[in-house]
């Protein structure tokens, strides 16, 4: 196997479209980074699992923070006040601070979809503006339960971050890889390979096709349209299934888990 380089950051983000929280280790299973995305906001009107995807409506949840600990998962509010998901008003407070009824499960429903407008679009017109969307059903590439929009772990090379030079924060990765040597977008190289991290062993099954979401406001990050018509410039790519998208990262499947943790070394196998 070809040695990619180091484990240099992890992330999970218990609560979907909410900000995440660094970590030093995880266990991983087959559904990902153990805490991650297991809790999601669904729209009462509408049933749509809530995403920042689609800014006009769900912005404001990247205000918010979120953090797991041994199964227990608290909420941050923008105002800096600490809800615990098993608060029973936990709904009425934040669909009174998202100003629409909004619903706090741990249970994906059956095609659970999110509404997905063309990044190209919003930023064009605006993040408040009515843009066209697409509904995309969630989880395609996961056979867990958890809220992730396709695979179970998504993986960036520091090499791609630079390039771009946004924030990383902004594509939302579980894992970054600090690979100096390499040259940018090689995540395009992946689909079809295992990447054995710490006792994990994953499958990359497509780039990872880029939304609005990085352009948004992350907490105290401004609104940023350069993180993604850089990619839109840079790395447009034909994904089986989805057509030709800007892409950063890629998306696994987890063959078998285990734990990684920070400085562990990421290697590369042959297409399978």
């Amino acid at each position: 196997m070809l040695e990619l380089g180091r484990v240099a950051t992890l992330r999970r983000y218990p609560v979907k479209s909410m900000l995440g929280e660094d970590i030093i280790e995880s266990d991983v299973t087959t559904s990902g980074l153990v805490g991650d995305r297991v809790v999601a906001l669904v729209d009462v009107e509408t049933g749509h699992v809530a995403t920042a995807k689609h800014p006009k409506a769900w912005r404001y949840l990247l205000g918010f923070g979120s953090r797991w600990s041994d199964g227990t998962i608290q909420i941050t509010t923008p105002a800096g006040v600490t809800i615990p998901v098993e608060d029973r008003d936990v709904d009425q407070t934040l669909s009174d601070l998202l100003h629409r009824p909004v619903h706090l499960t741990h249970v994906r429903p059956e095609h659970a979809a999110v509404a997905r407008p063309a990044p190209e679009d919003v930023i064009a017109e605006g993040e408040d503006a009515d843009v066209p969307y697409e509904m995309l059903e969630i989880g395609h590439g996961t056979p867990g339960s958890t809220f992730v929009d396709y695979a179970a772990v998504h993986i960036i090379t520091s090499t791609t971050l630079a390039e771009i030079g946004a924030e990383m924060v902004r594509y939302r990765p579980n894992i970054v890889l600090s690979t100096p040597g390499s040259t940018p977008f090689s995540e395009n190289d992946w689909p079809g390979r295992e990447i054995v991290i710490g006792e994990v062993r994953l499958r990359v099954l497509i780039p990872t096709p880029r939304c609005a979401v990085p352009t948004l406001a992350h907490g105290e990050l401004p609104r940023r349209t350069d993180a993604v018509q850089r990619v839109l410039n840079a790395n447009r790519i034909n994904v089986p299934g989805f057509g030709v998208l800007p892409c950063l990262g890629a998306y696994a499947e987890v063959v078998s888990g285990g734990t990684i943790a920070l400085g562990d070394v990421a290697s590369l196998g042959e297409e399978v």
